[in-house]
């Protein structure tokens, strides 16, 4: 058996929301990995913080990070002249960044709703668009977009969040299309809820707890390492010939049926 397909030594990714949930356990299961990891998140001593306990806790891995809001398009310059300034050989973008604010669609101000647009899917498209040339060099890279299954079906999280997210979707599909002649997959994965910080304040609330797990198979929430883990699998390159794919994360919501 050929173990190197299934690890990620001398490679680098960058992953966005670094410093919590999804993106701090995808920091973790790549480096698990062998990968070096830029961590990207917008609390710079949060940042730092669990950059070092990483580094405690997984000695030997090699972890670099930078504090930015990726919704504003200077800070995402800075990130990519941090890479340049450091000679890093970027292999792997995961853009794990997102926000939302949860109203009926007659509620939001243009503010807000363009807040989140900026953020979950404008944020994902430059991203994209600026690690293209260290990727194209690279020559056999990978981009995971983390989007939603409110993408892909009508949930109580608000429009403009699944508009963001069906964007993403979308966003992959092309990339993955525009990209493979330059050695680029380009994949996708749509978590259901997960156990966040941001999912806490709804998942509180027992009857509406019980809602969500009513229309899930498994009946249960999932956590943050079993997103990473799909990521993980789409970056290595055991995945060599996956491309343009959207994999639901979600406990088999997507597929509940009656």
């Amino acid at each position: 058996m050929n173990t190197s397909r299934w690890r990620l030594d001398g490679q680098l990714a960058l992953v966005t929301g670094a410093s919590r949930g999804i993106g701090l356990a995808t920091v973790r299961e790549l480096a698990g990995l062998g990968a070096s990891v830029l961590m990207v998140a917008r609390d710079e001593s949060h940042l730092e913080l669990v950059r070092d306990e990483l580094a405690e806790e997984m000695p030997g891995c090699t972890l670099h990070s930078i504090a930015a809001d990726v919704s504003e398009h200077e800070q995402r310059l800075e990130v990519f002249d941090c890479i340049s300034d450091l000679d890093l050989d970027l292999s792997l973008l995961i853009n794990n960044v997102g926000m939302n604010i949860r109203k009926p669609t007659l509620e939001y101000s243009e503010g807000e709703y363009r807040s989140i647009i900026e953020t979950s899917m404008v944020a994902t498209f430059e991203m994209c668009r600026l690690a293209h040339a260290h990727l194209r060099e690279h020559g056999n890279a990978a981009i995971v977009n983390v989007g939603s299954v409110s993408g892909s079906t009508a949930i109580r999280t608000g429009s403009p969040y699944g508009m963001s997210k069906a964007g993403v979707h979308q966003l992959t599909r092309n990339l993955a299309s525009e990209w493979a002649e330059d050695g680029i997959r380009v994949n996708c994965v749509a978590p259901w809820y997960i156990r966040t910080q941001r999912s806490e304040p709804v998942l509180a609330d027992p009857e509406y707890l019980e809602e969500v797990l009513s229309r899930t198979p498994m009946r249960r929430i999932g956590e943050p390492e079993e997103v990473a883990a799909a990521i993980a699998f789409l970056c290595l390159p055991a995945a060599s010939y996956i491309s343009g794919e959207c994999i639901a994360v979600d406990g088999g919501f997507l597929r509940y049926g009656f």
